[in-house]
């Protein structure tokens, strides 16, 4: 609910988990870290702070993070305050026109820059398969690490897609594991249903 694109709120995201499975739960709202660090401690797993920010030219993700990015940034200046705070560089939905991804030219120059650890390979909320492929294609090509994203707006689609991999301690030794991970996952996008509802006030910022 710190999202401005969700209402999920802590306990429905606890219920979420407890019933999936989930052992790490990368927590990315959109402008914001606060909820990831707020509820570090009260989900019933491991949770990795980050934050889905918007750059001039489309979104990234930041991992393990403990600052929230600025939004509207060049997204390479973006990607160097990620590596600055020790976080790792993650590109969501890749090739997606649907879901503000990245500009190709500057999906090109981020990895020939070397400003990028990983790729999302499938994303659950894509609609278009070969848009999945395509992105694995890039990184395949790249020798990048593919990743796995529910993209979750809503409780339900918790755990719908996500990497299984070997555990890991801290971002370096994380992303090495990715490499050995394997995606699991189905696309998900079923339409919400309205719900009037009063969610708990937040700071975003």
């Amino acid at each position: 609910m710190w999202s401005g694109d969700a209402t999920t709120t802590p306990d429905e995201l606890s219920r979420a988990v407890e019933e999936t499975g989930v052992d790490v739960l990368c927590i990315t709202d959109h402008g914001t870290v606060n909820g990831a660090r707020e509820l570090a401690d009260r989900l019933p797993c491991r949770v990795v702070v980050g934050q889905e920010v918007r750059t001039r030219a489309g979104e990234l993700i930041g991992l393990f993070l403990s600052e929230r990015l600025q939004f509207g940034t060049p997204a390479d200046d973006a990607a160097a305050a990620i590596r600055a705070q020790g976080g790792l560089v993650y590109v969501p939905h890749p090739f997606d026109p649907t879901r503000h991804c990245l500009r190709e030219d500057a999906l090109l120059a981020l990895a020939d820059g070397g400003l990028i650890d990983a790729i999302e390979v499938f994303n659950a909320k894509t609609s278009l398969p070969h848009l999945n492929e395509r992105a694995r294609a890039f990184a395949a090509e790249r020798g990048l690490p593919g990743g796995a994203g529910s993209d979750a707006h809503e409780p339900s689609a918790i755990g719908a897609a996500y990497l299984e991999m070997p555990d890991f301690d801290g971002p370096a030794d994380f992303l090495a594991r990715m490499a050995e991970g394997e995606v699991v996952g189905h696309a998900y996008d079923r339409p919400r249903a309205w719900r009037a509802r009063v969610v708990p006030s937040t700071k975003a910022l």
